[in-house]
């Protein structure tokens, strides 16, 4: 069995519809698999008049796509109407692979519960009405779930059309706990609560993207940070806790999006927050329904992936307007030059010569680098739990030094099997260097952050069998048990070795 690797070279093309990811020696957490080969950004597009009503039987040559404001060929194109994909005019242009003309077209819907802002009256209300709605749903369309404390992710079920395994996995999501009152009494940091959020839906969306068909995520929310007007994140119920701009704080869940052909749908399960106040003239109290602020995060992550934030009353209907949304649409696809430099990339859709027309799409992809989508999973695993790559690192640990209030710094060391390795000849002597990632976190959720490093690897001549290489540094910890996932990064050969293990104290 071949184990998990960042490819250090594209191998065979991933079409629009992700492949099947390699086979590994180690288990995989389940839900995280390999996604990292992806050569075909997909593009969904709605067209419409100025009243909303859609536009069918447009074809490729009414389309122009441009990325970065410079034309590129569009290399699949598949309209799909009501659910069934149409057949594609003979222009020279593929059709989508996997999809069969007049066939029906399944969508993936993964719903992601955000349990440690959610209050349970309000979440349990939305995931009532989502189960009504699942008679909405076509046999070809499927459903998976997984809920996020904030301290772990948790998968209620696979990618499943069984109107029944989506419906018990409802109900446990009913029956688990809902942590907002941590939110309401101000507890914990507001800005790595949202940072950890936003990871683990990342880490839900990679995981899960091994599937056929049109992905789309409806992420279920209590609050998010948003952008204010001066362009600084901030919370509605802590003003300034977050001092991120937004684009930072939501960019790894809308690169993965956008990426991997997701399209995310934001609902919002508190509903309208009315604020008060004093009338200046007569003293009287004033309630304001406005929503601006806290909603403006799921506004910019439904643009940013072309998908629609369900604010206020659409929060009841979250899944009948997501499945009415990605029935008719368009469905293109282009092959990008891949620097994997972390680069952002602006994509426009324009229909020619109509610009009376409403087109709505994903806003940009990033070229990941390898070493980014390596850091991302490390991240991810910890959350699911399993042992990513081949677990044949060791790691130990020495007596800890006070590094402040509550704070210590631990030596470690981290032993490396040679033999796993690809050390290069390189001016007469054996060389590599490595990536290192370390990933930590304790039992309320809070973890470390930039545990990270290039790793030199030099030998004189060609190491023996059997021959191990120790790195040494130290770990930032509080005073209290974490877990953690240590791993290193291969770049000449894309193989990942880990360890996963606990350290603090109890």
């Amino acid at each position: 069995m071949e184990p998990l690797r960042l490819r250090g070279a594209l191998g065979a093309a991933a079409l629009l519809a992700a492949l099947p990811a390699a086979g590994q020696e180690a288990p995989l957490p389940d839900l995280f698999s390999e996604v990292i080969d992806v050569r075909v950004v997909n593009v969904e597009v709605v067209v419409t008049d100025k009243e909303g009503n859609r536009i069918p039987g447009l074809e490729p040559s009414d389309f122009e796509l441009l990325v970065d404001g410079e034309p590129v060929p569009i290399d699949y194109f598949t309209e799909i109407d009501e659910g069934l994909a149409v057949a594609s005019p003979s222009d020279g242009i593929a059709s989508v692979p996997s999809l069969t003309p007049d066939q029906p077209v399944g969508t993936n819907i993964l719903v992601f519960i955000d349990e440690l802002h959610a209050i349970r009256r309000q979440r349990d209300g939305v995931l009532n009405r989502l189960e009504r709605d699942l008679a909405l749903l076509n046999p070809s369309d499927q459903v998976a779930i997984v809920a996020f404390d904030g301290y772990s992710v948790t998968r209620l079920t696979d990618w499943t059309n069984s109107r029944e395994r989506i419906e018990d996995a409802i109900q446990e999501a009913r029956e688990r706990k809902a942590l907002g009152l941590t939110r309401i009494l101000g507890l914990g940091d507001v800005s790595d609560q949202v940072r950890r959020t936003v990871m683990a839906a990342t880490a839900s969306i990679r995981s899960l993207a091994d599937v056929p068909g049109r992905k789309v995520m409806l992420l279920l929310v209590e609050t998010f940070c948003t952008p204010t007007r001066s362009g600084v994140s901030s919370s509605f119920w802590d003003e300034g806790a977050c001092s991120k701009s937004v684009a930072s704080v939501y960019q790894p869940l809308v690169a993965a999006a956008n990426l991997l052909g997701y399209t995310v749908y934001p609902v919002d399960m508190v509903g309208l927050r009315p604020t008060f106040g004093l009338d200046p003239a007569t003293g009287a109290l004033l309630m304001n329904n406005s929503v601006e602020v806290p909603e403006a995060a799921l506004w910019f992550l439904a643009h940013e992936t072309g998908g629609k934030a369900m604010i206020n009353a659409y929060r009841k209907v979250a899944l009948a307007e997501t499945v009415a949304d990605t029935r008719s649409y368009y469905w293109l696809g282009f092959e990008p030059p891949r620097d994997e430099n972390d680069a952002r990339h602006d994509i426009e859709v324009r229909v020619g010569g109509r610009q009376s027309l409403r087109v709505r799409s994903r806003a940009h992809y990033l070229d990941l680098s390898r070493s980014a989508e390596f850091t991302m999973l490390v991240e991810g695993s910890l959350m699911f739990g399993g042992t990513p790559g081949k677990g044949v690192l060791e790691v130990h640990f020495g007596t800890p030094r006070k590094a402040g209030f509550r704070k210590l710094l631990v030596p470690m060391w981290v032993t490396i099997p040679v033999d796993n390795l690809a050390l290069l000849p390189i001016d007469g002597q054996w060389k590599n260097e490595v990536e290192f990632r370390i990933s930590v976190v304790d039992k309320y959720g809070d973890r470390s952050r930039n545990l990270g490093s290039r790793i030199p690897i030099l030998y004189a001549e060609t190491p023996p069998p059997g021959e191990t290489f120790v790195y040494e540094t130290e770990l930032p910890i509080r005073k209290r048990e974490h877990r953690f996932l240590a791993a290193v990064y291969d770049p000449a050969t894309g193989e990942i070795l880990s360890y996963r293990g606990t350290v603090g104290a109890r």
